[in-house]
């Protein structure tokens, strides 16, 4: 009877010895399968909520981003498309102290006229210009078009402006300006219907109007002041992406810490426990043959 219930006994401990070391070793050995040590809920429950919440970071870190990634590339179009804008601006400068002179024939001021009537209209195609996210760069509330010329050149602007775009942590930033900023002054006047009255008086052999000439430089200042807001806005959306970056990498070496496994270590614990189940195997089939069945024999 004391020998059926020691060889019992031992089948019941050796079982379960090598049951637990092989499931010690499947699961190390997953382990360095995957480079995961957390490999289900019950491995470590307070972990394992951590790293949910890591999780759901990284899920909103990557939208915000996208919106920053966004906000980046139409604040860099907006600013390559007023520095275009300047550039026709001075040309237009340049043509309007041309015009000036008295010494110009008939044909010199049509050529001049007709030059700054072809500024006037890339100015308004470039005004008109859609965003990365296909809106107007510089329009209004809607997405109609930003600037649309009118009777006697005078130029009609979207009314309102575009909403801000959101980056993230509740921070958002205007990426585009109502063109009207710019191209229009503060007594009314506009581009459109200043350069309209030079090119009338260039043709007619008239006297540049000093009025119109004065909104142009008007306007050629307002671009210039727009591109430096519009840079400012961009400095501070490269400042939030690198704290964007900066977050998801600190996410990251806790999420590591959390759920991946030293490959060395478990390695290494692997071979040891493989070792220990080698051995235990062994003993056991050594140790059975000392078993009841035998001593029946």
């Amino acid at each position: 009877m004391t020998t059926n219930v020691s060889t019992g006994l031992f089948y019941s401990r050796s079982t379960a010895s090598m049951q637990k070391l092989q499931a010690q070793f499947d699961r190390l050995n997953e382990q360095v399968s995957t480079g995961k040590k957390l490999l289900a809920p019950s491995d470590d429950s307070v972990g394992y909520q951590r790293l949910q919440v890591i999780n759901r970071a990284n899920a909103d870190g990557v939208q915000d981003a996208a919106n920053v990634t966004l906000a980046q590339a139409s604040l860099q179009q907006a600013g390559s498309t007023l520095s275009q804008m300047t550039e026709r601006l001075q040309r237009a400068s340049e043509l309007v102290l041309q015009g000036k002179n008295g010494t110009n024939s008939d044909t010199a001021k049509a050529a001049i006229a007709t030059e700054l009537e072809g500024i006037l209209q890339s100015i308004v195609t470039l005004a008109n210009a859609k965003d990365a996210r296909g809106m107007p760069m510089f329009g209004g509330k809607d997405i109609g078009a930003a600037v649309t010329p009118g009777a006697a050149g005078a130029l009609g602007f979207a009314e309102g402006k575009a909403a801000a775009m959101p980056l993230g942590d509740g921070q958002r930033v205007e990426v585009t300006v109502n063109a009207k900023e710019f191209l229009a002054t503060k007594d009314g006047a506009d581009l459109g219907s200043a350069i309209t009255a030079m090119v009338a008086a260039l043709r007619a052999g008239e006297a540049l109007p000093e009025d119109a000439a004065d909104t142009l430089g008007t306007v050629a200042d307002q671009v210039v002041a727009t591109q430096a807001s519009l840079g400012a806005r961009e400095v501070r959306v490269d400042l939030f992406a690198a704290q964007l970056k900066t977050a998801a990498d600190d996410r990251e070496v806790l999420r590591a810490g959390i759920e991946d496994a030293d490959p060395t270590e478990t390695i290494v614990q692997l071979q040891k426990t493989m070792t220990i189940l080698q051995a235990t195997q062994a003993s056991f089939s050594k140790l059975s043959s000392l078993s009841l069945f035998d001593y029946l024999r």
